[in-house]
């Protein structure tokens, strides 16, 4: 993968239960390649997923290095700290609808969003934010 020509996956998507992990392993497997592009791995959102399943960036990104994403997946599952699967749901609700969490935060969000599209007051979480920077459509809220 490629990330200077080309967007990881949407922080939507999901592999096995977990919504935004198939952005993170695009991103390793850049890391690896030497292609990440102005990409950051790990970033403040992968840090939440890899806080979430206990996980360090090392040992994920050495992971992605030699498996699919079904193995990925099930490598994953099999290291991560055991969760109920409601633990899981509420996990990825709140990065789905995770925005800013400091003024300096929403001061840079706000001007993102704005310079793509200011009339998208709307948006207010990270995940809808890189969705609409990476030319991804972002339904209108209401």
């Amino acid at each position: 993968m490629d990330l200077r020509t080309q967007y990881p996956r949407s922080l939507k998507e999901r592999l096995g239960p977990y919504v935004h992990l198939p952005r993170i392993i695009d991103k390793c497997r850049a890391k690896s390649a030497g292609t990440l592009g102005e990409y950051i791995y790990p970033c403040p959102l992968d840090a939440r997923f890899l806080d979430f399943t206990g996980i360090s960036g090392d040992d994920l990104l050495a992971a992605v290095k030699m498996r699919t994403d079904d193995e990925i997946i099930q490598w994953v599952l099999q290291h991560a700290t055991p969760r109920t699967t409601q633990e899981i749901q509420d996990w990825n609700v709140m990065m789905l609808n995770r925005g800013p969490d400091s003024e300096e935060k929403w001061v840079f969000f706000r001007e993102v969003r704005d310079s793509l599209d200011a009339s998208r007051q709307d948006i207010t979480a990270w995940a809808d934010l890189l969705d609409l920077e990476e030319g991804r459509n972002v339904p209108q809220q209401r």
